[in-house]
């Protein structure tokens, strides 16, 4: 019996491997332990700490195979590739903390909402909500592709370690104005976003330890990366559409 249960489970168990094989990920270290961040998919991510599970803007096109399930689930905005209710229910349990703004709160019930300027404890982890907005990128003259207020992009403070993740913006004076980053993901994919030139120069502003792009399905992230040579932050590049 035993032998047909390990029969049973090996498919189970090599493609969880698989899966965890597929996906880059960084750790850090902290105060309290570390802090593992795993690249899914475009925007997609998932941090693993004290161990506990965050998914940050769960989308369809990830591969969530043998990936944990969320203790807490962020959520930035209202567009697709944030905001996929079939892949929130591939991660979510019946007792996991969905955070997100008023307007994902509109479609999706038994949210925490988070305006920006609000932060709010979860367990070891303190959350703050801030803008993420376009200044001047839009469908049509007078349009944005984000307006202000409308998303979420947040800081994960977990043992010390203060994680920026930027949301679908460009290089708002809120971002720039940011302190005491450890390490920020930042997007940088035209129209919606900005170019990685732009990325960079509002990385320079608030100068976190280390910057990580994603989000920039289209776009050469050496650019960023050679700009930001010699400015003492750390660029770590991952495979997001691996």
């Amino acid at each position: 019996m035993l032998r047909n249960m390990r029969t049973a489970l090996m498919p189970l168990l090599l493609a969880a491997l698989a899966s965890a094989a597929t996906h880059p990920s960084i750790e850090f270290q902290t105060r309290t332990g570390p802090l593992k961040l795993t690249a899914i998919r475009h925007a997609s991510l998932m941090l693993e700490a004290g161990g506990k599970v965050i998914h940050v803007d769960p989308w369809s096109q990830g591969d969530y195979t043998g990936l944990p399930k969320a203790d807490i689930l962020l959520i930035t905005d209202t567009h697709g590739d944030h905001f996929d209710l079939k892949a929130i229910e591939a991660v979510r349990r019946p007792d996991t903390l969905i955070i997100a703004p008023p307007a994902v709160a509109e479609k999706l019930p038994g949210v925490r909402v988070l305006r920006n300027g609000e932060s709010m404890e979860a367990g070891a982890f303190h959350i703050e909500a801030l803008p993420m907005y376009n200044l001047k990128r839009g469908p049509a003259e007078g349009q944005v592709y984000h307006v202000k207020g409308r998303g979420n992009g947040y800081v994960v403070s977990f043992g010390g370690f203060r994680l920026y993740i930027a949301g679908d913006t460009e290089g708002i004076p809120e971002m720039r104005a940011l302190k005491n980053i450890d390490a920020a993901l930042i997007c940088m994919n035209l129209p919606y976003t900005m170019p990685p030139e732009e990325a960079a120069d509002a990385v320079k502003a608030f100068r976190p330890k280390v910057a990580i792009p994603y989000h920039y399905r289209g776009s050469d992230v050496t650019i960023f990366a050679r700009a930001l040579e010699g400015s003492g932050i750390e660029v770590k590049l991952l495979d997001w559409y691996h």
